[in-house]
């Protein structure tokens, strides 16, 4: 049974904290790391022949609305997904379902919402929102990145929903239709950890995976040669903004899939998650402490600067850690 009234939370990643609060709404409980983790949320890629805005590829996370899709499978839920040709089309489904009651998650831009602080509107199209009303003409918005609701105007949202680039929303619309009497969390915690595990460790190409932080590591230890001083920092500063500011960010996302351990252990009873959460968000500050040295690097700070060979060593102890971590999550789960 659903709530009458959209209650609003704050969360740290923006997909897994729109997937914790529509479900919300229905009456499931949820929490965000759990979310995350039953999502397979976490993963990493490095692709240095795709280019986005002119630097290479970088992710700490899985596709753009695998975690709503993987969470609603593995507990029964029925949703519905949907893409648009038109921003009309769009605009006019989206008054469809709050006019039937029911909040929309969406995928947007940053850059075209203007309720967000200047300095963190650049082009990244992959960005989780849910629109849970409308007055007037304005449409209300919970963005699970603010402490607060606010509002946007329709021709706002529409450019949010239809931004040009790579990956493009094309208006991508998700909402709940039902849900069961009974959740049950325990096979669904066991499916997300197996396919965290299977995508960190199986890939058998090098820019995905737990092997795509080596090909990183490789490539920032060649920037110097190979790029100018300008273009080794423009994409190294990529990197730290996809780990640092993009959703919650590398070391965040294992600080997230730590809290999902940790909660799972609890509910699960089991002492061996619990030791691995405090071990995964150990590794969290290894990410952390790569980006704060990167980010000094970038910026040209001449006291206690890091080379770009011990960057490129930094990273390749959070890969060895990260693979040994993941190979023994995974025996844990068999």
């Amino acid at each position: 049974m659903s709530s009458t009234i959209y209650s609003h939370c704050q969360h740290a990643h923006c997909e897994s904290g729109v997937t914790s609060n529509l479900l919300k709404y229905e009456g499931i409980d949820l929490s965000e790391p759990m979310a995350f983790g039953i999502g397979a949320g976490l993963f990493f890629a490095h692709i240095p022949f795709l280019k986005v805005s002119g630097t290479p590829g970088t992710t700490f996370r899985t596709w753009p609305g695998a975690i709503f899709k993987r969470v609603t499978q593995r507990l029964n839920i029925d949703v519905h997904t949907q893409k648009f040709r038109t921003p009309e089309k769009a605009m006019s489904a989206l008054d469809d379902v709050l006019q039937a009651g029911k909040p929309a998650g969406m995928l947007s831009s940053v850059y075209y919402l203007p309720y967000l602080p200047e300095a963190f509107r650049f082009h990244f199209n992959a960005h989780n929102l849910i629109v849970y009303g409308k007055e007037g003409n304005e449409y209300l918005v919970s963005d699970p990145v603010l402490e607060e609701v606010t509002r946007i105007a329709p021709e706002d949202l529409a450019k949010a929903r239809f931004a040009k680039g790579t990956p493009e929303p094309k208006g991508f619309m998700y909402y709940i239709k039902s849900v069961p009497k009974e959740i049950h969390l325990e096979k669904a915690i066991q499916s997300g950890i197996k396919q965290t595990c299977f995508f960190m460790l199986s890939p058998p190409l090098p820019w995905f995976g737990n092997k795509a932080i080596f090909t990183l590591a490789k490539k920032i230890k060649q920037y110097p040669q190979k790029l100018t001083t300008r273009k080794a920092a423009l994409y190294l500063g990529n990197v730290i903004r996809m780990q640092e500011e993009i959703g919650t960010g590398g070391a965040g996302f294992r600080y997230l899939y730590a809290a999902f351990l940790q909660e799972a252990g609890v509910l699960l009873q089991r002492d061996d998650l619990k030791g691995l959460s405090a071990e995964l968000t150990k590794i969290g500050d290894d990410w952390r402490n790569f980006a704060y040295h990167a980010a000094r690097q970038m910026k040209d700070r001449k006291s206690d600067l890091v080379s770009f060979d011990e960057l490129s060593h930094l990273l390749i102890i959070c890969g060895e850690k990260e693979r040994d971590f993941f190979k023994r999550l995974e025996n844990t789960n068999r």
